[in-house]
């Protein structure tokens, strides 16, 4: 389980201070996945990010399995998986290669590593392209390596910023049948989409942020319900309370 309280994360610029997430509240349970919905600059990465504590919150804190982030950040590391916005793979390596590496720093034995590399590649349908360099990979096949690479280590809680961005159709859904699947082993599942459809087909509870606020939560039937709304765009736009970024 993931917890974020009142996390709040400001940026000097020029031209003054910049509010990227002000005061976000939510919890993310055990075997299910949540969406952080909102539209570009809302502050969903920012919120990412220091969940899985590649920032510290400027106040607020972060929870993992009860592990506070900012206290051991370390410890919560370990039981994270973690796809981030830059997929961040290593070009002159094969796939296997760059899954290979984040097992082993993780600490776990050679067989162990060979064996997990063997079943996400199963699961992935990665098989035609695991022992190529990842050096001209479609964008789906990047994605695949990033995750197979998060997810080396079998960690319960899983956070995936925007998994789905740049997929053809045919991968996007069998990305969509391996998130059912985490969800599915009891895992804690957290990503984040300006896609709406995304979150309507994917999550069990929907958080919307817009501003580095968070306007509304809850499953999309609560959602239209609390909005009075036939459907969940128009449920977002009102908890948004513009159209503005809806669909950039």
């Amino acid at each position: 389980m993931i917890t974020a309280q009142h996390l709040h994360k400001a940026f000097k610029t020029r031209t003054g201070t910049v509010k990227a997430v002000d005061g976000v509240d939510f919890t993310a349970e055990d075997g299910r996945i949540t969406g952080l919905l909102g539209p570009n600059g809302a502050g969903k990465t920012t919120t990412l990010r220091m969940l899985y504590t590649l920032m510290r919150p400027d106040s607020g804190s972060v929870r993992v399995d009860g592990i506070d982030a900012g206290e051991d950040p370390a410890a919560v590391r370990r039981i994270l998986g973690v796809l981030p916005d830059a997929r961040g793979i290593y070009k002159r390596l094969t796939a296997r290669e760059n899954i290979r590496y984040f097992g082993e720093l993780h600490g776990l034995p050679r067989a162990l590593v060979d064996e997990r590399i063997d079943s996400l590649s199963s699961r992935l349908d990665m098989a035609d392209i695991l022992d190529r360099r990842t050096e001209g990979f479609s964008q789906g096949q990047r994605t695949k390596t990033a995750i197979a690479r998060a997810l080396v280590h079998d960690p319960r809680n899983v956070i995936l910023d925007e998994p789905t961005n740049g997929l053809d159709v045919m991968t996007t859904r069998a990305m969509r049948e391996f998130l059912f699947s985490l969800r599915d082993e009891g895992r804690c599942v957290v990503f984040s989409s300006h896609i709406m459809q995304e979150v309507a087909a994917l999550c069990d509870r929907i958080v919307i942020i817009a501003k580095g606020q968070v306007m509304a939560a809850g499953t999309a039937d609560e959602l239209r319900e609390r909005f009075d709304e036939p459907n969940l765009e128009d449920a977002f736009v009102k908890a948004i309370g513009s159209q503005e970024g809806l669909f950039a």
